[in-house]
């Protein structure tokens, strides 16, 4: 297959976009490497001008335009980070921009995107809906069309972190990169096998929006029905026609994280690394550190964005914290008289768990007349911790049902 980026595209396309775009930091990570037991190195696009990798194409694109296509303006859909790189590299060139973004972005980006200077119409419900709505938009006002990830200079934009990652980490074996619709990982694997082909890049989805794993798996594109996953900028229905082949080609394996795990990495990222992460930045991470993958001792886990919206990240941290046993919810019944609550709180003292909130109901038509409901918020250690707790408990008397 003849493919429609090369090296010297990539190439070409750095020395564009240097002085722009930041050259971000590969950092060897001592905590994650002890849990993975491979040597972690993580590629920090989160740090990046606009908060995540999209800005390298959007550069690189704006400045492929001819004065017509300038001239006419240009025209995006995204959930959230080709926005504001698009709206950031227009700006920067004096170009008018316009972005469709779904209806339900998270807040941060739709104002970051608003904040660089683009138009923003919201419309649909996902990535797919935006983008027709978009490709209308187009029709009507003449505007250049920049795809997220099915075009050549924004692929050979993407590529540069390729070419990064080898200049720095040259003993690198296999880097791992979120896979949306396919333009970050086609460009990054291409730069990788055309300078190094025996370095492996392994692609990562979320279990709710599979789109490029199930097109591999058949051997042909088919959208996706619905995409659900707390990785919005990896939800995509449908991924693009030539990023599949080239992903087909050159990608050695993409594998699922579910969002309990997406989660588990954000929570963990920023408890240990003091960085804060999207979703789809984190699911390399959340590969990693589940065993999804196994080749490779050097690794690199490319961190694609920061750029998450708080109310997200409070109901993330919240299930990483359940998940890793650092938080439960648990029930019990006692006897509606003096001194029962006071007798179960010291025995939940005991076993060094904090309580957070505590809820005593006996109206509940399920609960016996003379007996009370309590349901207890606790902060806990880890799931050893969790075990004791309730073993505790039961040997107390006490009938625990623990929330999931």
């Amino acid at each position: 297959m003849k493919l429609p980026v090369s090296l010297s595209d990539i190439v070409q396309a750095n020395s564009r976009i240097t002085g722009i775009v930041r050259k971000t930091p590969i950092d060897f990570s001592t905590t994650f490497s002890g849990l993975a037991g491979k040597k972690i190195y993580f590629k920090y696009e989160n740090l990046q001008k606009t908060g995540s990798f999209k800005i390298r194409g959007a550069v690189n694109k704006m400045a492929s335009l001819q004065n017509k296509q300038r001239n006419n303006g240009v025209i995006a859909a995204s959930a959230g980070n080709h926005a504001q790189g698009v709206a950031l590299a227009a700006a920067l060139t004096g170009i008018e921009s316009t972005i469709v973004m779904p209806e339900g972005v998270p807040i941060a980006k739709l104002m970051a995107t608003k904040g660089y200077g683009a138009k923003v119409i919201l419309s649909g419900q996902s990535y797919d809906e935006a983008y027709l709505a978009a490709e209308k938009i187009k029709e009507e006002t003449g505007a250049e069309f920049i795809h997220a990830f099915n075009d050549p200079e924004i692929r050979a934009g993407q590529g540069t972190v390729g070419l990064e990652i080898l200049n720095d980490l040259p003993e690198v074996e296999t880097v791992v990169v979120p896979i949306g619709g396919g333009g970050l990982i086609s460009g990054v694997a291409i730069a990788i096998k055309q300078s190094k082909p025996g370095v492996r890049v392994i692609g990562v989805q979320a279990e709710g929006a599979p789109s490029m794993k199930l097109a591999i798996t058949k051997g042909r594109i088919s959208e996706l029905s619905t995409v659900s996953t707390i990785a919005d900028g990896i939800a995509v229905k449908h991924p693009g026609e030539i990023t599949f082949e080239i992903v087909r080609k050159m990608v050695d394996d993409i594998v699922l994280v579910s969002d309990e795990e997406i989660s588990q990495a954000i929570l963990m990222m920023l408890e240990r690394s003091k960085l804060l992460c999207e979703g789809a930045g984190a699911a390399g991470l959340a590969a990693v550190l589940n065993g999804r993958v196994s080749t490779g001792n050097n690794i690199a886990v490319l961190i694609t964005g920061g750029n998450i919206d708080i109310q997200t990240l409070s109901i993330i941290i919240e299930r990483g914290l359940i998940k890793a046993g650092r938080y439960i919810r648990i029930k019990t019944v006692i006897t509606d008289r003096p001194g029962a609550l006071k007798k179960l709180l010291e025995a939940v003292a005991e076993t060094k768990a904090n309580v957070v909130s505590v809820n005593h109901d006996r109206i509940l038509p399920r609960v016996p007349i003379a007996q009370a409901e309590i349901e207890l918020d606790l902060e806990t250690k880890d799931l050893e911790h969790v075990r004791n707790i309730i073993k505790t408990l039961t040997e107390r008397g006490y009938n625990v049902i623990k929330e999931e």
